[in-house]
């Protein structure tokens, strides 16, 4: 069993007006198996956490820990982290003009795995995956990200995740911009993610509308950086419900 592990992290970043600290004091512990949904509105540090998770060089960690298995993740490179075990699947994916999508899966899973993947069967695993998403096969010769939908960036997010196959997926935001169907197609890529391995996943959202589709093990509220409450499903009902105004003004 694998734990990712954060411990009292604090983060900031350097902006025109100064310093800014934005994670303040986040503890969070995540095992093999486990889905946890961080819920908290606009502005609250969620997709920051996920940034740092993954070492995004715009945010400094001045104090606090994140290990996965014990080992030093902060320590770590970018690359280091994905080859660890660690995966971002981003709210707003990139564009990368003149690179396919088919050769930058096999790229990124010959950078993880430490060797090309035999080229024979990695056809196959990628059209599997591609099926298992409802993808238009021709999908894989477009050049990455350029001129997707919302839908078609969030489904490649996915399709990445199922064929690099992390110890943990830090999901930011994969429910925006997303109509139903998209959402239906892409919470099933999520499951059939974790029915097919032990992952861990960390699902961040500002909607309970996900929660429908993929159910957590646990819902941690999440702001003004930080996690202010933590339970199971039923948390998520609570805010359905009510929304997040209690524990904006406890927080002040």
């Amino acid at each position: 069993m694998s734990v990712l592990k954060i411990t009292d992290l604090h983060a900031s970043i350097d902006t025109e007006a100064g310093t800014i600290e934005i994670l303040r004091g986040v503890n969070l512990s995540i095992e093999s198996g486990q889905i946890h949904a961080v819920m908290g509105p606009n502005g609250s540090g969620k997709s920051t956490l996920a940034y740092v998770i993954a070492g995004h060089p715009k945010y400094t960690v001045t104090s606090g820990s994140i290990t996965l298995d014990g080992e030093d993740v902060l320590a770590m490179t970018v690359d280091e982290r994905a080859r660890a075990g660690l995966f971002l699947a981003m709210q707003y994916p990139v564009e990368i003009p003149g690179v396919s999508v088919s050769n930058f899966l096999r790229t990124s899973a010959t950078a993880v795995r430490g060797e090309a993947p035999k080229l024979r069967t990695w056809i196959g695993e990628v059209k599997q995956a591609m099926k298992d998403l409802q993808m238009d096969p021709t999908f894989a010769e477009r050049n990455v990200n350029e001129g997707f939908s919302g839908g078609e960036k969030k489904r490649h997010e996915i399709l990445q995740m199922a064929l690099l196959k992390p110890k943990f997926a830090v999901l930011d935001e994969t429910d925006s911009g997303l109509d139903v169907d998209a959402l239906k197609v892409v919470s099933e890529g999520v499951n059939a993610f974790r029915e097919t391995s032990d992952a861990g996943t960390l699902l961040i959202t500002h909607y309970t509308r996900i929660l429908k589709y993929i159910k957590p093990d646990f819902v941690h509220v999440f702001v003004d950086g930080r996690i202010v409450e933590s339970g199971g499903p039923e948390l998520a009902n609570v805010l359905e419900a009510d929304g997040y105004e209690r524990f904006t003004n406890a927080s002040v």
